[in-house]
């Protein structure tokens, strides 16, 4: 009789056994090869994300950049725009002088 509770925890301790490499497996396999793959997927849909937003960061600085040109060429017509006005009333006032002497 003293073998019997021995080969009971003996094949006790073998069914757990199975049972622990039975949900080892699982994990391993049913678990965690599809969750590292989508891991992958992610990183590449990542990676593909942050090239995305490179590119998008590089044509806004250049659409800063003409954005600038431009203002800076919209200045400068309007100083030059400014200066034939003021340019046209001094020939204006000189003609008028030049109407009243004759």
């Amino acid at each position: 009789m003293a073998d019997r509770p021995g080969a009971r925890l003996s094949w006790t301790l073998v069914a757990a056994s199975m049972l622990f490499a039975v949900l080892l497996l699982y994990v391993m396999f049913v678990d965690y090869l599809p969750a590292k793959q989508r891991v992958t997927d992610l990183e590449r849909e990542l990676k593909a994300l942050y090239q995305r937003e490179a590119e998008l960061q590089t044509k806004l600085h250049q659409q800063e950049e003409l954005h600038a040109l431009r203002e800076r060429q919209l200045a400068a017509l309007s100083a030059e725009r400014d200066a034939l006005v003021k340019r046209l009333e001094e020939l204006e006032h000189e003609l008028a002088g030049a109407r009243r002497k004759r």
